[in-house]
């Protein structure tokens, strides 16, 4: 296990190298001057020059990756060229409401898909089973803005049981952060748990027609005990593969909702950063990003080890 796990991490320090590299020249390239976009159409070329200087833009591209690895290396991201505060400091709020956001929406995506597809897969062909079907194919199809767009009609204009955006805040107490994010969580699980439950049905009917579980049944094990004892087991790595593509699709691709809901997330502060050419800052919570997206890979791959021990012999 300890091979296994050297293995795949020096993996995940190659992936985030290379991503590094393309992230920062990718972004680079793109057309575009902060300094003139920051000073406007009609600034004078030496202040150009010197605000170029003082941003570091002066330099060669080479120079400027090595001085932004470095820096990411030691937890320094730098200076916004916009808000000229630390960059670090903008994505630490940002985050505290965007991976509080990913996560409760992880766990309604789970706990709503794991009972729909165990209960789908146990009633093969059944009528529960085609509406379920049924219901989650509508839950995939529906954009999940315009879900969002109704809730807030129904729930926060009409009921008014919610507030239609914003966030609380910390300060404010833990039941009003979880009724700030309830709305946008709901908005982005709603998919995401139609997809999970339909990748669990699928992988428990090919699990249970192996033949290992037609032996137990052979034993005498009804198919409810098989299910539970061994086939729920061995379908657990291609929903392990999809619940770790999800948490960093709910991290990273949450902007339409937090922009849907006004929330301070990472969505918008990309999307705020790109509108300004504020390219330390989208080069940082890009870098972020990817690093999370590797990081569950890493972390998934583990839990496949933990579920399967054939892998580590690999």
């Amino acid at each position: 296990m300890l091979r296994y796990t050297l293995t795949r991490f020096l993996s995940l320090c190659l992936s985030l190298a290379v991503a590094s590299v393309v992230i920062f020249f990718a972004i680079e390239v793109l057309p575009g001057d902060p300094a003139s976009i920051m000073l406007g159409v009609n600034a004078q070329p030496d202040t150009l020059a010197a605000l170029r200087t003082e941003l570091g833009l002066d330099q060669p591209m080479v120079a400027r990756y090595f001085a932004w690895v470095t820096g990411l290396l030691q937890g320094d991201f730098g200076i916004s060229y916009t808000y000229r505060t630390p960059v670090a400091q903008m994505i630490a709020d940002r985050l505290a409401v965007s991976l509080p956001l990913a996560l409760f929406s992880l766990a309604l995506t789970v706990v709503i898909a794991f009972p729909v597809g165990i209960w789908a897969a146990s009633r093969r062909g059944s009528v529960s089973d085609v509406s379920i079907m049924g219901l989650t194919q509508l839950g995939v199809a529906i954009p999940n803005f315009w879900f969002a767009m109704l809730m807030v009609l129904v729930f926060a204009i009409n009921l008014q049981w919610f507030s239609a955006g914003g966030f609380a805040g910390w300060d404010a107490g833990l039941l009003a952060v979880l009724k700030s994010l309830t709305l946008p969580a709901i908005a982005l699980a709603l998919p995401q748990a139609s997809i999970l439950a339909r990748v669990m049905r699928s992988a428990l009917l090919d699990t249970l027609s192996e033949d290992f579980i037609r032996t137990a049944r052979a034993k005498g094990l009804t198919r409810r005990q098989a299910l539970w004892r061994h086939a729920l087991r061995n379908a657990l790595i291609p929903v392990l593969t999809i619940i770790g593509m999800q948490f960093s699709f709910l991290l990273a691709g949450g902007i339409i909702i937090e922009n849907v809901f006004y929330l301070p997330g990472l969505g918008r502060l990309i999307f705020q950063a790109i509108s300004a050419r504020d390219l330390v800052v989208v080069e940082s919570v890009v870098m972020l990003l990817v690093f999370a997206v590797i990081l569950v890979n890493f972390l998934v791959e583990l839990a496949y080890a933990a579920v399967d021990p054939r892998l580590r012999a690999r």
